[in-house]
């Protein structure tokens, strides 16, 4: 075994057509020629003038056609293979490096469709991700979207659902305002197409099963504050730090620390942590008698969340950008404290607002660790606080070819703390 030779020669849609002359003149000389069945017919014609016309085998079935080539090797045949693209980049490649002997094989790739797809879109793709749904259900771009890729190229599977798998989990997601969708079809083919579709419909019914989605994201479009809920404002709707893409309360969680934080008509609200502000903007917008001080460390934090303030139609009082505890300092006494960041100096935080939460105040602490819930209950305790604690868990559907799956959001432990006194565990107000 071993004394043949396969070179395995990628194409685009186009099949034959992106052949150079001298692959298309091999042709005509090797013994055998494997390609997918799509592409036989015109093979058929190409090779009718040769004499003799070597034979040509489907490769659509692996499994028949890895013994073949391995007989045809063994007994010396000199052969040709196309495939889509680079054959080593999901595609058959892999299969024939694990299966017949490396010296016996050569490979020429061609660009792949996901070179193909951001050079039609005339957008640099160093940047990118990719994965690919074949054989899968939705769960590993579920995965994929909450870290926010700038550009995010998806190989379907018109047998999964294709592009309408995309589509549906980018809405499950909570992100189709953050993303334009494109979809790319028979990339190299005279009769290839680029598109941008919406996402709030279903997928047309005449995709071309040679596709594949790139989502390339875009700041969502300025909504108007009255057409929106009054809490509980899909992910993709907020402007996001550019540096960290994703780094917000997810909705579920914010649903759950705005109900915790039992709002009162009128008082102060430190969202210490603030992140892109989500969650004392949706404060505002449920209370708007309440003064937020959004306190957020990181540049730039303070024009961010002013904006996304501005898209709300809400006003905070102030925006601080600075590191707490130090950044809490000249802030009026708060009535409702959420702290939602601080890392290492959580423990400082909760501290230094202890010393300045008003009579009958409550303060909500979400943590994402065991640990941090034990290094903060006592410092609360001591303060002859009342205390909670809440872990929420929730899941999000992703689409399968046949329904629907459910993926797990990160779990969140929710720390409430409040006046052993007040009635009904809050007041509902105190004076500006």
């Amino acid at each position: 075994m071993g004394r043949g030779h396969l070179d395995v020669v990628g194409t685009d849609a186009s099949g034959l057509n992106s052949l150079s002359p001298a692959w298309k003149e091999r042709l005509s000389r090797v013994d055998w020629v494997a390609a997918p069945r799509r592409l036989h017919d015109d093979l058929h014609r190409w090779l009718a003038q040769a004499t003799p016309s070597p034979p040509i085998v489907a490769t659509d079935r692996p499994d028949e056609l890895l013994p073949w080539l391995a007989r045809a090797l063994a007994a010396g045949g000199q052969g040709m293979l196309l495939a889509s693209g680079d054959p080593l980049w999901f595609g058959i490649g892999r299969l024939l490096v694990e299966t017949l002997p490396p010296e016996c094989l050569t490979f020429h790739p061609a660009p792949t469709s996901l070179q193909l797809a951001f050079a039609r879109l005339g957008r640099p793709w160093q940047d990118a991700r990719w994965l690919s749904l074949h054989g899968r259900g939705g769960e590993p771009l579920a995965e994929a979207l909450k870290h926010r890729p700038s550009a995010l190229a998806v190989l379907t599977d018109p047998g999964q659902g294709g592009a309408e798998t995309v589509r549906r989990a980018l809405v499950a997601s909570g992100l189709a305002a953050s993303y334009s969708l494109w979809v790319c079809e028979r990339l190299g083919h005279p009769k290839e197409r680029v598109r941008r579709l919406a996402t709030s419909e279903p997928m047309e019914d005449d995709l071309d099963p040679l596709h594949l989605v790139v989502l390339l994201a875009e700041p969502p479009g300025d909504p108007d504050p009255e057409s929106l809920p009054l809490f509980g404002l899909e992910d993709g709707l907020w402007h996001q730090i550019p540096d960290h893409p994703g780094l917000m309360t997810k909705r579920e969680v914010r649903v759950q620390l705005l109900a915790d934080l039992e709002l009162p008509s009128t008082g102060v609200l430190w969202d210490v942590g603030a992140g892109v502000g989500s969650v004392g903007l949706e404060a505002l917008r449920l209370r708007p008698g309440l003064r937020l001080w959004a306190v957020e460390r990181r540049p730039g934090a303070a024009a961010l969340i002013h904006r996304n303030a501005s898209r709300l139609a809400v006003a905070p009082a102030g925006v601080v950008e600075g590191a707490a505890p130090a950044a809490l300092a000249d802030l009026p006494a708060p009535d409702r404290v959420l702290i939602g960041g601080a890392g290492r100096e959580r423990r400082e935080v909760v501290r230094a607002v202890l010393d300045r939460l008003r009579p009958g105040g409550r303060i909500v602490v979400p943590l994402a660790t065991l640990e941090g819930l034990a290094e903060l209950r006592g410092d609360l305790e001591a303060a002859n606080l009342r205390v909670a604690v809440t872990q929420l868990q929730a899941w999000r559907g992703v689409p399968l070819a046949d329904g629907t799956r459910l993926a797990p959001l990160n779990p969140v432990l929710v720390v409430k703390a409040w006046s052993a006194g007040a009635a009904g565990g809050c007041p509902q107000g105190s004076p500006p």
